[in-house]
């Protein structure tokens, strides 16, 4: 990838595809292509090739996709499964069509067995049973990632993934029923102590572990796979340490000041009891993560304040 080449990061307003846009600014690419959703709608197969075909970029990011936590995708998983599936192979196909010799599909690590074996290896993808209750979202990724797989082995063209571990930071969603963790946990504990409320109550025991990883030093893995002349089909995007939520929710409730009590609901589900990536692949490559959890979160909760304070926030 070169500073001259026109790179599309399909998803620019999301977290992923924002912070990407902002690393590849600041590294000195300028000529970064985005489309907004009623510009461009990646549902519509004919708008994507005729978006392709116009513009004809050298690089193309895909980060954009249908998100959200738990309840999310395990209420609507019709929406979950069709439209990450069009986005999927709407843009790389037209990619491919418009001679795109470039492209990084985001997944994420939720396309990897329930109980894999853990650290999660990329290897394990499609050894055994999905998690239930975001089968429909992984399944959609895991063709899009397999689209690239194939599309590479059968045109040449140099088409990859990578599977980012649960992403948070600047441009997080923080709806009050879909969103992941991370941000509903800083949300639930800031509005606790605006509040003055007794306790806060999440979902589950607290006991799963979990792995985040901050979307700053997500753009800057998926910035420094672009680079490589020869990188793998897909690669685990992680920090390769892990956290209960339990103590996630301890370390927000500290950052953001809440003295009150914290409960855990079991009659709610914990969802996979354990997800932890195997990033040796990437960090062979020559790639690390910088920002500890306890650092991320400090800042995740200033850049919550920030876009709640300038009407910008995601909800």
């Amino acid at each position: 990838m070169d500073k001259q080449d026109k790179i599309y990061i399909a998803g620019h307003r999301g977290m992923v595809g924002g912070a990407v846009v902002r690393a590849l600014k600041s590294a000195g690419y300028d000529s970064v292509l985005t489309r907004t959703r009623s510009e461009l709608n990646l549902l519509d197969q004919s708008a994507v090739q005729a978006f392709f075909e116009a513009e004809r970029p050298d690089v193309a990011v895909i980060a954009a996709a249908r998100v959200g936590g738990i309840h999310a995708n395990n209420t609507y998983p019709a929406e979950f499964m069709y439209e990450n599936l069009a986005i999927a192979q709407n843009a790389i196909h037209a990619a491919y069509q418009a001679g795109v010799k470039r492209l990084l599909f985001l997944g994420s690590t939720c396309i990897y067995p329930k109980l894999a074996e853990q650290p999660i290896r990329e290897e394990s993808l499609l050894t055994a049973a999905l998690e239930p209750t975001n089968e429909a979202y992984a399944i959609a990724k895991i063709a899009g990632l397999k689209m690239c797989e194939f599309y590479r082995r059968q045109y040449g063209v140099c088409y990859h993934s990578a599977m980012p571990t649960n992403l948070y930071g600047q441009g997080d969603n923080y709806h009050p029923q879909n969103s992941h963790v991370l941000p509903a946990l800083i949300r639930r504990f800031h509005e606790a102590k605006l509040n003055e409320a007794p306790e806060v109550a999440i979902w589950g025991t607290g006991t799963p572990l979990r792995e985040f990883l901050h979307a700053d030093d997500a753009a800057a893995g998926i910035l420094h796979l672009l680079q490589l002349e020869n990188p793998p089909d897909w690669v685990n995007l992680g920090c390769g340490t892990d956290i209960s939520i339990g103590d996630l929710a301890r370390l927000v409730m500290q950052v953001v000041g809440y003295q009150g009590e914290l409960r855990f609901d079991t009659s709610k589900p914990d969802g996979t009891p354990r997800k932890l990536t195997d990033i040796s692949k990437i960090k062979a490559t020559g790639w690390s993560p910088k920002i500890d959890i306890e650092q991320g979160v400090a800042m995740a909760y200033q850049s919550f304040l920030a876009e709640q304070s300038d009407g910008t926030m995601r909800e």
